[in-house]
C-alpha cells in the first residue's frame, strides 16, 4: 500500500499580544504621572569672590554671620558683635523658628550696609535639612510690592556654610562643692 501523503496546511501562528498592550495601558500613565512629582530642586551657592578690592574698606573687613541654633538665630557683626538673638516662637505644642523676624532684622542690616551681598550661615550639627534651606531662602530674598506686583528684593545672595562653634557651658556651683568637702 502506498502511504499517501497529505499536505497539511500550514497557517503563521497568531501573535497574541493582548497582555502586553494591557501593561502599556497602565504602564505610560503611570510613568507619565511619576515624571510630575519627581521634580530636582537644586539651590545655587555663589560664594563670595575673592577679589574683594572693589569694595570700600568698610565692608571689606565687616562679615555677617547668621547662627543656627536650637534655641533660635543669632546674627553677629566682625565688628559690631552679636546684633540679634531670635528665639524660636510657639506653632501649637512645639516651637518653631521665627524666619519673619529673621527676615525683619535681615532687611534692617540690608538698609544700613546697602552694598554688602555676602553672609555666612553656620550651623549646628542638628540642624535639620529643611531649617537650613529656608533659612538660605530667607537670608537670599524677600518678598516686595513695586509698583503692584509682589517681587523677589535681594537681601545677602552670596552665602557661605560653615559649623557653628559650640556653647561651653558654664560650671555652676563647682566653688561651692569644693568648699563643702
Amino acid at each position: 500500500m502506498a502511504r499517501r501523503k497529505h499536505k497539511r496546511l500550514q497557517q503563521d501562528p497568531e501573535l497574541d499580544i493582548t497582555a502586553f498592550m494591557n501593561l502599556m495601558i497602565v504602564l505610560v500613565p503611570v510613568l507619565l504621572l511619576s515624571m510630575v512629582f519627581a521634580h530636582t530642586t537644586v539651590l545655587e551657592l555663589n560664594f563670595p569672590a575673592l577679589d574683594q578690592s572693589i569694595l570700600n574698606e568698610d565692608l571689606k573687613n565687616e562679615q555677617l554671620q547668621l547662627l543656627i541654633r536650637k534655641q533660635g538665630f543669632e546674627l553677629s557683626s566682625s565688628k559690631a558683635g552679636l546684633l540679634r538673638h531670635i528665639p524660636k516662637i510657639k506653632n501649637g505644642d512645639e516651637r518653631a523658628y521665627d524666619f519673619k523676624s529673621l527676615s525683619k532684622v535681615l532687611q534692617d542690616v540690608k538698609r544700613l550696609l546697602p552694598d554688602k551681598d555676602d553672609i555666612t550661615i553656620l550651623l549646628e550639627p542638628s540642624t535639620s535639612y529643611q531649617t537650613l534651606v529656608t533659612t538660605m531662602d530667607t537670608t537670599r530674598s524677600y518678598k516686595a510690592v513695586l509698583i503692584a506686583s509682589v517681587v523677589d528684593a535681594a537681601l545677602f545672595p552670596d552665602i557661605s556654610l560653615g559649623d557653628a562653634p559650640t556653647l561651653v557651658a558654664k560650671p555652676s556651683n563647682v566653688g561651692n562643692q569644693q568648699e563643702s568637702q
